[in-house]
């Protein structure tokens, strides 16, 4: 059996489509999905099919929708019928528990090759990529996107969203420090055009050209993102993302390629995009201070929150 919502909701055994069609209990199973082999209870049920309105039925209503994902659910070959159904989506106390096993839900399959990449991060940066690579492909565009959403569900897909931007940074993160910079020149173009004030994208769409042998058009990138947060948020693109900028400026070993000198650390904890540079005269910013990966949010592994311009949050409704 299959069960996807990153993407179209879709319920099917060996490759044919058992979904419902009707509105409310397809809400309802996306809902049961997203909290698979937890309780979910009537109160959550009720808030997420008619938020702050619900009819004087409500209970008895979704007790109807229960019952019609079960005669969906009753048609799977696997399932064979309602009464097994009925040990798949249980009555609990006060709620109702969706019974996923093994690999069959596809956030799950997405969540667990995620825990491999982050696992495998600055030891095994190519068993990463690979595994966030995966992961990634899971989606089939933006999840539930054929579904309508109350407060509970749009609450948790943006999370999934974030989640999936978080994962798609650690990856190109982690091609950079493989050397990929040439192969991320047009993905990154493709995302900073898609969020133009996202400033942790742009750092690494300039880092990437630099090391490609373009510090003109990394320098370029860096003046559209300042003129667009200008115009659009009356902004300034913040000191990370300005020091990498320096950086650029001045060249060599600051924001060349891991392993092009001797590794800069920050508190005993490597800093995978950047060299030391020597010690300066006084006064002018040394290589602690022109770490690429500090001066543009690149952390040893996760972006930094709450940088300026991060993408909008994405919900469908």
């Amino acid at each position: 059996m299959e069960f996807s919502v990153l993407g179209p909701l879709r319920m099917a055994d060996n490759g044919r489509p058992y979904t419902p069609t009707a509105p409310k209990p397809r809400q309802l199973l996306a809902l049961m999905l997203l909290n698979a082999n937890q309780v979910v209870s009537n109160s959550t049920c009720i808030e997420e099919l008619w938020e702050d309105s619900p009819p004087s039925s409500a209970l008895s209503t979704l007790r109807s929708y229960v019952l019609q994902l079960r005669h969906s659910l009753g048609k799977m070959p696997r399932i064979g019928g309602l009464m097994t159904a009925r040990h798949v989506l249980e009555t609990r106390h006060g709620g109702y528990l969706f019974a996923v096993d093994g690999d069959a839900l596809d956030v799950d399959r997405f969540t667990a090759l995620v825990g491999e990449g982050r696992r495998a991060l600055h030891q095994d940066d190519a068993l990463a990529s690979s595994r966030f690579t995966e992961a990634l492909r899971i989606w089939q565009g933006t999840a539930l996107s054929d579904v309508q959403q109350g407060p509970v569900l749009r609450a948790r897909l943006v999370g999934l969203e974030e989640e999936r931007r978080s994962v798609h940074e650690q990856r190109i993160d982690a091609d950079l420090r493989l050397g990929r910079h040439q192969e991320l020149l047009g993905e990154l173009s493709r995302l900073t055009a898609e969020y133009p004030t996202h400033e942790s994208l742009h750092a690494r769409f300039m880092v990437a050209l630099y090391r490609a042998g373009r510090p003109t058009q990394a320098l370029d990138v860096l003046q559209r993102f300042r003129t667009v947060l200008r115009d659009e948020l009356g902004m300034e693109p913040s000191s990370r993302i300005r020091g990498l900028h320096q950086a650029i400026l001045r060249g060599g070993p600051a924001v060349d390629m891991p392993g092009h000198g001797t590794a800069s650390s920050t508190a005993g904890v490597e800093d995978p995009y950047v060299s030391r540079t020597p010690a300066g005269p006084p006064g002018r910013p040394t290589g602690a201070l022109l770490s690429a990966g500090r001066a543009t949010g690149l952390s040893t592994g996760c972006p930094t929150r709450g940088s300026v311009g991060s993408p909008p949050r994405r919900t469908t409704r």
